[in-house]
């Protein structure tokens, strides 16, 4: 027995060839851009640099703690609402990027 009739269930076949596309026929589609992958990746990097640059020096974190203490219900509601502005203006965003992604795909 031969060192090639060892080896020779080891190799795998050659894949097939793939069919050449007829004259006609469109090329396929590149991929999209996940842009709402990439804002919201945006939005929590923002939110994760203001936290560390706030909680990294004890003078800023006690700064932090003074501000909560002397937070009014007004002042809360006033930042709930602030936020739920901020989640609508991003979600508008990624509304009109998703809009113009498939008019141009189309």
């Amino acid at each position: 027995m031969s060192s090639s009739d060892h080896t020779a269930g080891m190799i795998p076949p050659a894949a097939p060839a793939m069919p050449r596309p007829e004259a006609g026929a469109q090329a396929p589609a590149a991929p999209r851009t996940r842009w709402a992958s990439i804002i919201w990746g945006l939005v929590f990097a923002a939110v994760a640099v203001a936290g560390i640059w706030t909680l990294s020096v004890e003078n800023r974190r006690d700064d932090l703690m003074a501000w909560i203490g002397d937070l009014t219900p007004g002042t809360l509601g006033g930042i709930a609402l602030l936020a739920v502005g901020g989640l609508v203006l991003v979600l508008g965003a990624i509304g009109l990027i998703r809009r113009a992604q498939r008019r141009s795909a189309s």
